[in-house]
């Protein structure tokens, strides 16, 4: 019967939406973290220097980074990646940054990622930043006030939550989005999930913490963190901050657009002053 088919295809549709909101509520990592076990590049490949910097969080994790000197004393970035892959897979993006803006860097893979043992969790990738801060010091010789963060996606989170309760010289933020929750409930419109979700990363409730100066970038085709989200971020934070709103970018090729080196540089050579 005609009826029975609806009915037992509308059976088949609950069951499949209750299954995906089960999964949502108590899986929820597996939607917010997609982490790569095995390095397919290294600095060495794009001709940089490198250490490999094994580290441990407070809580026991061994975390593994790469700090890349600069040539210039001018700034030294902390790097926070985005929430899939691994260090690998920012080579190029490290290259740019070393060579066009003479920057050492100092990138880490979170808990659960490349070479760092564990299992990602929000409390353990904050344990896994504060970490990385030390790590630094002892790397690149430098204090924690004269370290620029630089946060992409789930890693802008990171530097927010990091620069709102430690001085910091600036900070970075790429495709931020501005809490978890959110996030959930622009891509799982369909599902009231985002109350039941444990992980917060609330970025829109700490930005106003920071005091430093601030350069958010957005692509303005980002379809995975919508650029209406990185404006409600912004209007949240202190001055001094700038968004640069990039035409013609989405979520991960911010960084091919042709001014997004002299947006970086003029940035950090405002901190100068």
């Amino acid at each position: 019967m005609p009826g029975g088919k609806w009915a037992k295809g509308l059976l088949v549709s609950l069951v499949a939406l209750g299954l995906l909101y089960a999964g949502l509520v108590f899986g929820e990592g597996r939607f917010i973290y997609f982490p790569a076990r095995g390095l397919t590049a290294t600095p060495a490949d794009a001709g940089l220097d490198f250490v490999d910097v094994h580290f441990e969080a407070e809580d026991g994790v061994r975390l593994h980074g790469w700090w890349v000197p600069g040539q210039y004393d001018h700034a030294t970035l902390l790097w926070f990646h985005g929430n899939a892959g691994n260090l690998s897979d920012r080579v190029e993006l490290l290259d740019l940054l070393h060579d066009e803006l003479g920057v050492g860097v100092f990138m880490l893979d979170y808990r659960g990622y490349g070479r760092s043992e564990g299992k990602p969790s929000e409390a353990g990738l904050y344990a896994d930043a504060r970490a990385a801060l030390e790590a630094v010091q002892v790397h690149a010789g430098v204090r924690p006030e004269e370290v620029v963060l630089f946060g992409q996606s789930l890693g802008a989170a990171l530097a927010v939550e990091f620069a709102s309760a430690h001085p910091v010289r600036g900070v970075v933020l790429e495709a931020a989005f501005t809490s978890i929750p959110d996030m959930a409930r622009h891509h799982y419109a369909f599902l009231p999930v985002w109350p039941l979700l444990k992980t917060s990363f609330d970025s829109e409730e700490r930005i106003a913490e920071i005091d430093a100066p601030l350069l958010m970038l957005h692509g303005a085709d980002d379809d995975i963190v919508p650029l209406d989200m990185g404006r409600k971020l912004f209007a949240a934070a202190q001055a001094p901050k700038e968004l640069r709103v990039v035409e013609g970018a989405g979520h991960n090729d911010v960084y091919l657009t042709a001014d997004y080196i002299a947006t970086l540089r003029g940035f950090l050579e405002g901190l100068e002053n």
